[in-house]
Parts: C-alpha cells; sequence; structure tokens
C-alpha cells in the first residue's frame, strides 16, 4: 500500500436510535463493524453506502448524508493497510437485517451506539463516536 484508499461507512439509524452493527470474520475479524466497503471508481458516497449497505444486509436505505469523516491509523498500525473513511448516516424504518455475506460477517445485531460491543474496528468506532459528539472529526487519541 502506497498511499491511503478510501473507505465508506454507513450508521444506520432506526426510530429507536439503535444502529446496525455486524460482527466481521476474515478481513478485520473478530472486530464489531457498521455496514461498508470500498468507494469504487465513479460512485458518489451516497452510491456506495446505498450499495453496501443493500449487499451486506439486504436494507434499502434512502438519503444517506455525510455525517464524518474517520483517518484509520490504529487499522493501519495493526494491519498495514491506510484508509480513510466517509461515514454518511441513514435513517431506517427497522425491518429485520438479512446476513447476505456469511463469509464476511457473522450476522447483525440492533445496539445503543453508547454502548457498542467490543472488539470494535476502529473506522467504525472512531464514526459512531463522531455521530455521538455531533461532530464531523475527532483526531485520534492514540496518533
Amino acid at each position: 500500500m502506497t498511499h491511503p484508499k478510501v473507505g465508506i461507512g454507513v450508521i444506520i439509524r432506526r426510530r429507536d436510535g439503535k444502529i446496525l452493527i455486524g460482527k466481521r470474520k476474515g478481513a478485520h475479524a473478530p472486530y464489531y463493524s457498521i455496514p461498508g466497503g470500498h468507494l469504487e471508481l465513479g460512485e458518489t458516497f451516497e452510491q456506495t453506502a446505498i450499495r453496501e449497505a443493500r449487499e451486506e444486509t439486504g436494507l434499502t436505505i434512502e438519503d444517506p448524508r455525510v455525517l464524518a469523516i474517520t483517518n484509520n491509523l490504529r487499522t493501519y498500525r495493526e494491519e498495514g493497510k491506510h484508509y480513510v473513511s466517509v461515514v454518511l448516516l441513514a435513517e431506517h424504518q427497522g425491518e429485520e437485517p438479512l446476513n447476505l455475506e456469511p463469509d464476511k460477517c457473522e450476522g447483525w445485531i440492533w445496539v445503543d451506539p453508547s454502548a457498542l460491543p467490543q472488539p470494535h474496528f476502529d473506522a467504525s468506532e472512531q464514526s459512531v463516536a463522531s455521530y455521538l459528539a455531533g461532530t464531523h472529526y475527532l483526531p485520534a487519541a492514540d496518533a
């Protein structure tokens, strides 16, 4: 890896305020994380969030909006992969997600964002911290 790549994360929030979290396996195991993936050439941030949510969970989200940006240095130190992630927030009506990528995820759960399951993936943890703080960016405490 010679330069950072762009990741997209999406905080999917239900009416009751809970957000969707999955337990990763394979890449980024054993961490919990919000849905997300790579920004593909020619895609908008919103298109990527909609695509990733549908591919991973079967959920259709509408009108995702950019919430925050994260610089994922803990993942760089641990895995040698440096990503900058754009995080979007989307409201959802609350039907249950499907696990459409069982090779990548053990399953999805709705959780209180102030009580994230651990261990938690760097980009996802920073994303939710920014969401809870009402800010677009939080400098890494351990940078």
